[in-house]
């Protein structure tokens, strides 16, 4: 175990799977000796050559386009895609193209690539990019959609994107890449499908994604103090989701949480929600399913307004406080 960040966990990942298997390369733009736009292929390009690691125009049409046409005759491309927001000029090749495919040829041919790609706020990147989109690609069949909160969940859970033979949208929070985990120097697999209890409590489930999972435990610190004992649950991936794990949670405490960083309304958090309230759990709930998301507003580039903008550990905890009130 080394303690490295969550970038250097992809980085890594990104060149033993590339080094490994000769149907694996990368691309996109900036990613040769520039090394990405948030620097995780830097030194790729030096250590495996400019025939894996492919600098691209400026055109993510171009680059989920060629990457389909690869996966489509056997190969398994790595495709980055700058900001999360830049992932909507190319929603035609993935969402009636790539999501698509497998299911139109019978499954005689396959789609297997993995689209890296940066999302959410914190960074001062404004309106145009720092968008949390992740609910729009959930809703088309045919994609796979990951979205880890540590480092020793990026490697793990890239690995199983890598070897997933359909298309799989890989999230990664900008405010994660300089965070740091204890993390394997070999390869590794962690399921798609399978969440993480990232915190042990009684009291009430917290269901986080992504940088929200580092607020809710926060926020599950500081409430231990007043004698509330929280459960953090970390689903990694949006689809598949692991249903099991959360609802065994919920029926454990009696009262739930979704915290997400997207716009709240028509966000994840309310798939989480209603899959809780149409499960078994639901007979055990002792209050409401709290949903606590983002303000439907553009990112700010104020940094007192973006902040603003989406859930803070405040949020979290006033949401966690709520859901302790007795109801008839």
């Amino acid at each position: 175990m080394r303690n490295i960040t969550y970038a250097e966990a992809i980085n890594e990942v990104m060149c033993q799977e590339i080094e490994a298997n000769e149907d694996v390369f990368i691309l996109g733009e900036d990613i040769g000796i520039y090394g990405g736009a948030f620097g995780l292929t830097r030194g790729m390009i030096e250590k495996l050559g400019p025939e894996k690691v492919l600098n691209t125009p400026i055109s993510e049409q171009a680059i989920t386009g060629v990457s389909i046409g690869a996966a489509l005759m056997g190969m398994r491309p790595i495709l980055e895609l700058q900001f999360s927001d830049f992932v909507t000029v190319a929603m035609d090749q993935i969402v009636n193209q790539a999501a698509k495919l497998r299911y139109m040829y019978g499954g005689k041919g396959k789609v297997p690539m993995v689209i890296r790609t940066p999302g959410g706020s914190g960074a001062g990147f404004a309106a145009q990019h720092s968008q949390s989109l992740e609910a729009w690609l959930t809703h088309i069949p045919g994609l796979k959609v990951v979205q880890p909160s540590t480092a020793y969940d990026a490697k793990g859970l890239f690995k199983a994107a890598l070897d997933d033979d359909n298309p799989v949208i890989f999230y990664e929070h900008k405010l994660l890449y300089g965070m740091k985990d204890d993390v394997p120097e070999e390869s590794y697999v962690i399921p798609l499908g399978k969440a993480d209890v990232k915190r042990e409590g009684k009291d009430v489930t917290v269901v986080a994604t992504s940088i929200m999972v580092h607020r809710a435990l926060q926020a599950a610190e500081e409430l231990e103090k007043d004698g509330i004992s929280v459960e953090i649950i970390d689903p990694r991936t949006l689809v598949p989701l692991d249903t099991e794990t959360i609802v065994k949670s919920v029926k454990k405490t009696g009262r739930a949480v979704v915290v997400y960083e997207a716009v709240q309304r028509g966000g994840y958090g309310a798939e989480i929600a209603s899959m809780i309230n149409e499960s078994e759990a639901f007979d055990y709930l002792d209050a409401p399913v709290i949903r606590v998301g983002g303000k439907a507003v553009p990112i700010p580039y104020n940094p007192t307004l973006e902040k603003k903008a989406v859930p803070q550990v405040e949020d979290i905890k006033k949401a966690i406080k709520s859901t302790l009130v007795t109801y008839a």
